[in-house]
């Protein structure tokens, strides 16, 4: 069992960075996958990153490759999306997810935890 909490959420201006994270309980956090979603009002949960479980693999949406940055801390159990050059299509509530897995998957089905989400909103 993996809980998983996420905080960091704001509002912010277009063009603004802003870091979120996730926290994890229990001490299996380094054998899982992590991954980012985010749904917007009236819109499917969508991928967002996914992290490997050593951190070293990362895979990114088209939308926000180069903009944003997933980690991992397994040392801390907590991940972190850092998102830049923030754009209003950005807003969103965003989860974490996890997969006890070793490859990074992009549809929310196969992932077998996830945080109640942090609400982002960028304001253009």
């Amino acid at each position: 069992q993996v809980q998983l909490v996420e905080s960091g959420g704001g509002l912010v201006q277009a063009g603004d960075s802003l870091r979120v994270s996730c926290a994890a309980s229990g001490r299996t956090f380094g054998g899982h996958v992590i991954a980012w979603f985010r749904q917007a009002p009236g819109k499917e949960r969508e991928f967002v990153a996914g992290i490997s479980r050593d951190g070293a693999s990362t895979y990114y949406t088209v939308s926000v490759k180069g903009r944003f940055t997933i980690s991992r801390d397994n040392a801390r159990n907590t991940a972190y999306l850092q998102m830049s050059s923030l754009k209003p299509e950005d807003t969103a509530v965003y989860y974490c997810a996890a997969r006890p897995s070793t490859d990074i998957r992009t549809t929310t089905q196969q992932y077998n935890y996830w945080g109640q989400g942090t609400q982002v909103t960028v304001s253009s």
